[in-house]
């Protein structure tokens, strides 16, 4: 992305904002957060957390209560802007805010969201099958991965054994 969309994505961020709350805005793509997926970005903001009226709740939180609807309409706002854009945070001091940006299309159907830990060979692994066009992200990648397993003769061997030791514990 060339440096003048950065700064109209930047100001478009921090207009949204009362003045000096927002002390710069990050464009993060593959391979500067983990979290983001190949061909994906994701947008950081960081919060100047001595700028933010507290009381009895932390800056983050009080950022966030202050700013409710401006950062739902960010998050509405943000795919039209930036495609590619998968992720919000919003970061003040040791405290962070995450929005996921088009998670709705994930939750159709049957699908159980589940959450794993993965380290760089598994992220390795899934952003290949993504840059291959085999999956468009890293959910569907482990979906495709399944999916093979499935297919495997082995699968349903395993499966009936499992049937097998679940009747043998109703026995005892």
């Amino acid at each position: 992305m060339d440096r003048a969309s950065v700064e109209q994505i930047e100001h478009e961020v921090k207009r949204r904002f009362p003045e000096g709350s927002v002390e710069r805005v990050q464009l993060l793509q593959h391979g500067e957060d983990p979290a983001i997926e190949p061909g994906r970005v994701g947008i950081r903001v960081c919060i100047d957390p001595s700028l933010i009226p507290e009381k009895d709740e932390d800056a983050m939180e009080a950022f966030h209560h202050a700013n409710k609807a401006s950062i739902k309409q960010l998050r509405q706002d943000l795919p039209a802007l930036v495609p590619e854009v998968t992720r919000l945070e919003f970061v003040g001091g040791d405290k962070f805010l995450i929005a996921r940006l088009g998670a709705e299309a994930e939750r159709s159907g049957d699908l159980t969201p589940v959450m794993a830990r993965l380290g760089p060979g598994d992220l390795e692994t899934l952003d290949t099958l993504i840059s291959a066009g085999i999956a468009p992200n890293r959910a569907e990648a482990v979906r495709w991965a399944l999916a093979r397993i499935r297919q495997r003769p082995a699968y349903e061997q395993l499966r009936q054994r499992g049937r097998e030791i679940e009747e043998l514990k109703a026995q005892f």
